[in-house]
């Protein structure tokens, strides 16, 4: 395996009670207009650098910290607890609730550094969850929310109805191991092709050199116990990606979750030729330029 350095950003700690928690900083572009406050949430099989500041020879800006900066945005992004560098020593497997919990503890640790009163937030697959069900309990630190590769009831989702099949297993036990077959895995389940060799590659050798195994609580969650998420008590302005080929979510139960929210400032987009991991993906930069839309859209100067 390739050695896996992370550059260009500051690393930070916080606390949730006697738990430490990993924080990843990379500052604004001085040389664009300050755009906002960006904090991103990684999934259930990797931590936050792997994901979100990913390096690939000759694939420009596969950090999407790197593009965000360049646009204005400070950029952070968090390891929930049992991921990559924060503590994993609890014998509990670190279920979404308990991935909400620590953005509370990562957010708050944010807004005391930050010149901005709200975050923007990003979150994907599991993380989308753990974004949501923070944003339902403190809606008042988000200024924007988007929610990637999200999942509400779980009907209609192939990936999910497989993942069932080892539902036991999971439930049996705190963690499950991962390899780099794993990781190619993801990006052969849905649709193959989504995404080149050497970004996976570069993905796996990122993910592996962080940890081994993963925790099995979102899996239990996403598995047995949705929804989670009530779309009637997130007030803010929302955003729903979904991936052309993406098999966690059906089409239609993100369109029933997105009529639910009762915010009109918001938006559903589907993302061609995309299958899960987004930002992994050949077309990473569409994502990009999606949210960054997004994320600087004016506040509607009449509501009526």
């Amino acid at each position: 395996m390739n050695e896996v350095k992370w550059t260009g950003g500051t690393e930070h700690w916080t606390r949730k009670g006697d738990i430490r928690l990993f924080l990843w900083h990379k500052k604004a572009s001085v040389r664009v207009p300050h755009a906002g406050t960006l904090f991103f949430v990684h999934g259930s099989s990797m931590a936050s650098q792997p994901t979100f500041d990913l390096h690939v020879p000759g694939r420009p800006y596969s950090s999407a910290m790197d593009w965000f900066c360049d646009q204005g945005f400070d950029t952070w992004t968090m390891d929930n607890e049992g991921y990559g560098r924060s503590d994993k020593h609890r014998a509990i497997n670190f279920d979404i609730s308990n991935g909400a919990d620590d953005l509370t503890a990562g957010t708050e640790y944010v807004l005391q550094r930050s010149s901005d009163a709200k975050l923007l937030m990003y979150g994907i697959s599991s993380g989308a969850l753990k974004a949501a069900l923070f944003t339902e309990r403190h809606a008042e630190r988000v200024a924007r929310l988007a929610l990637d590769a999200f999942v509400w009831t779980g009907d209609g989702s192939p990936t999910l109805a497989q993942r069932r099949k080892k539902l036991p297993e999971f439930v049996a036990k705190n963690r499950r191991p991962i390899d780099r077959a794993f990781v190619h895995s993801i990006f052969q389940r849905d649709h193959p092709g989504t995404a080149d060799e050497a970004t996976v590659n570069a993905f796996a050798d990122a993910i592996l050199s962080l940890d081994d195994s993963m925790p099995t609580g979102t899996y239990v969650d996403m598995c047995s116990k949705l929804p989670l998420v009530d779309p009637a008590r997130i007030s803010v302005p929302s955003l729903i990606l979904r991936g052309e080929h993406d098999g966690i979510a059906s089409l239609d139960d993100l369109i029933e979750f997105f009529k639910r929210l009762p915010n009109m400032d918001k938006q559903f987009s589907v993302m061609a030729g995309i299958s899960h991991a987004s930002f992994q993906q050949k077309n990473y930069m569409m994502v990009y330029r999606i949210l960054h839309s997004f994320f600087t859209l004016p506040e509607p100067a009449y509501r009526g």
